[in-house]
């Protein structure tokens, strides 16, 4: 199973969000999403989403919060535990180019309207709502452009 980290960067009533448009055969082509990637070995879910921030973003967290799993389920890729986080915190200046794609601050009352993937719209949901815990299952079927959504599992602790 594949370990991963995204975060929401806040500031100013902003999200930090990545377009993802630079990568050749990025199945995130085309869509908004937080910043984060791949867990390393050795590596806590902590380590990895300051690593991934910096690296991304230019940026270093100071505050922090995490949420909990995201949980991806798929017939089109390896299922994947994904640690989710937002920050309220950084040092340091956005880098003007990212690999991935285009960083842009964009209005938390826009975010939703953006081209994202549909169980994206589940846990950002719950975190722009302000849930501090937030643990789910996101159950895709279908492959390649006919994957869609089937279930949304919510996990109560």
């Amino acid at each position: 199973m594949r370990r991963s980290t995204l975060c929401y960067i806040e500031k100013e009533g902003k999200l930090l969000l990545l377009f993802r448009n630079k990568k050749e055969n990025d199945p995130n082509e085309g869509k908004w999403i937080g910043i984060g990637g791949g867990i390393e070995d050795g590596e806590t879910p902590e380590e990895c989403v300051v690593r991934e921030v910096r690296e991304e973003t230019g940026l270093t967290l100071t505050a922090y919060h995490y949420h909990g799993i995201v949980k991806f389920v798929s017939e089109s890729w390896e299922d994947e535990e994904m640690h989710l986080f937002s920050a309220s915190g950084f040092e340091g200046e956005l880098a003007s180019c990212c690999d991935e794609g285009e960083l842009s601050w964009i209005d938390k009352d826009k975010v939703m309207s953006l081209p994202m993937w549909e169980g994206d719209r589940y846990f950002l949901g719950a975190l722009l709502q302000g849930k501090e815990r937030i643990n789910m299952q996101l159950v895709y079927e279908g492959k390649g452009p006919d994957e869609h959504l089937k279930e949304v599992i919510e996990e109560n602790e």
